[in-house]
């Protein structure tokens, strides 16, 4: 008997690994591609072995590939093999660090742009009917967001009520003349790419640009992954360093079982050439020193610090994003986790 197949790429991961979860729920089998690059990129503690054992053990619907998404005569195969089985791709394979893109450029772009290309053209090929979902992100407006007036605070910078953006960033906001960072730029052309097979080829395609993803499974490390990386190294009682802004820079930070939802809606109703912002909104959202506070506050352990006055390339000093669009689209999905509860989280997961 024949089953509807999910593919997800860099389904070990924290986004990835939450999707296999709900689409196997969903009566899918599906077929996870993760070779465990995070390791490569960040050591140890950013690998997802983790996460593959407890998938492979528990889920007899997942099918794990150990492929390196640059690898296209492998991936061809995969397509060929399963065709018009193939109902979803969700693709959450990337290289995700400023730092890393900066050091090699054409390994970022080789990872986040030319294997997206490839994808597409397999989708094309030979799933036409399948929905394409693009984990894309916010860095592909670079620093634009950075050009604001922002009122300093205590704890954080923040935005004017009368401001345009205060609600949240939408996606009128540009994503020319600016400083994008080697890792923004290649997302962007994977984002862009993404769009064009779904206006022009009339595929099922859809960018996500996510703000700070994160959950409890987040195998957080210093160059991706802030807020798991910071309860992480809170509760170790490392020094946590922090660059620039002097700690008040602001992300919204989305629960990736929230994100995974959304896929979900999408999935239903699909919208080709779809461009959605999506993160945790005004509901959502903290800076470094207030997600140190929470940290401390519920864990009872004071954080150990170390300022660097230089900011990273790309940073954002105020980033919320505006999730009215998807939400008009799909009234029926909202954000449910906040930071608080996000952070209570962690903490349980840790010390357990």
């Amino acid at each position: 008997m024949k089953k509807n197949i999910c593919i997800v790429t860099g389904s070990t991961g924290l986004i990835g690994f939450e999707t296999v979860k709900f689409f196997i729920n969903k009566k899918f089998k599906v077929i996870g591609i993760d070779n465990d690059l995070r390791k490569f990129f960040f050591g140890k503690t950013g690998s997802t072995i983790k996460n593959k054992k407890e998938l492979t053990k528990n889920f007899k619907n997942y099918d794990h590939r150990n492929i390196d998404i640059r690898n296209k005569k492998k991936i061809f195969h995969l397509f060929k093999s399963y065709k018009n089985q193939i109902k979803v791709i969700i693709h959450c394979a990337a290289q995700p660090s400023h730092d890393w893109a900066y050091k090699n450029p054409f390994l970022d772009f080789d990872i986040n742009t030319i294997s997206t290309f490839n994808l597409l053209n397999l989708t094309k090929e030979f799933s036409p009917n399948a929905r394409f979902i693009f984990m894309s992100t916010n860095k592909v407006y670079g620093d634009n967001s950075n050009k604001f007036n922002f009122i300093e605070k205590k704890y954080r910078y923040e935005l004017d009520k009368t401001h345009r953006y205060y609600k949240g960033i939408d996606e009128s906001l540009s994503v020319d003349s600016c400083i994008h960072s080697f890792f923004g730029a290649s997302k962007l052309s994977a984002d862009l790419l993404v769009q064009e097979y779904g206006r022009n080829f009339g595929l099922k395609t859809v960018c996500f640009r996510g703000g700070c993803l994160t959950g409890p499974n987040h195998a957080g490390a210093e160059l991706h992954g802030f807020l798991s990386y910071l309860v992480k190294t809170v509760l170790a009682k490392k020094v946590y360093k922090i660059y620039g802004y002097k700690g008040k820079q602001v992300r919204d930070n989305l629960h990736s079982s929230d994100l995974v939802r959304a896929f979900w809606e999408y999935y239903k109703k699909p919208i080709s050439g779809a461009v959605y912002n999506i993160g945790g909104s005004r509901k959502s959202n903290c800076s470094i020193l207030e997600a140190l506070n929470l940290t401390e506050k519920y864990s009872g352990i004071k954080a150990k610090l170390k300022y660097v006055k230089k900011n990273r390339t790309g940073d954002h000093i105020w980033w919320i994003s505006n999730n009215k669009k998807f939400m008009n689209d799909y009234p029926k999905w909202k954000v449910e986790h906040n930071v608080k509860k996000i952070i209570k989280e962690m903490i349980s997961k840790h010390n357990d």
